[in-house]
């Protein structure tokens, strides 16, 4: 089958999800973390793993497309949501749904993510304060590969 790839074609990814190494999390907010796992430049979505230790907080948000979860570790809620997502829960977030992650123990929690399209952070009547796209998310972690000692293009091999 790799005899019908074309040249420029990137191989098959496959890693450990989790790494070993704590410098492959990327700081998204104050005591939260991401880890690229897959960045389609292509497509314009991302799949990641966000972690936060202790307790943290991602500001509202809302996405123009659909957003999919799975909880590895830990529990976490939405403020606007009556519900907690524990281990083992899949999740849908349909495009246009605002809401605030929010992880409020001491348990140290860990989701995967498929985002499509962007993060639109927002403050408490709606206005629009910032976004993250795949593009963002990229020099993100091209910045913090470089600063830890792994260099900045240690996050191409995400990328596709």
């Amino acid at each position: 089958m790799d005899d019908f790839l074309p040249p420029y074609a990137k191989p098959d990814m496959i890693f450990d999800a989790i790494p070993d190494d704590d410098r492959v999390w990327v700081p998204q907010a104050p005591q939260i973390w991401f880890r690229p796992l897959f960045l389609d430049t292509v497509g314009g979505a991302w799949f990641n793993l966000l972690r936060v230790r202790k307790s943290g907080v991602l500001s509202r948000h809302r996405h123009p497309g659909p957003v999919y979860g799975y909880v590895i570790k830990g529990k976490w809620h939405y403020l606007e949501h009556d519900f907690e997502a524990g281990p083992g829960k899949f999740l849908f977030e349909p495009p246009g749904e605002t809401h605030t992650l929010v992880v409020d123990n001491d348990e140290e929690m860990i989701t995967m993510f498929n985002v499509n399209g962007a993060m639109i952070y927002l403050d408490e009547v709606g206005n629009t304060l910032g976004f993250e796209d795949v593009f963002s998310k990229i020099k993100m972690c091209m910045k913090h590969y470089e600063d830890v000692g792994l260099g900045s293009r240690f996050v191409e091999q995400f990328i596709r």
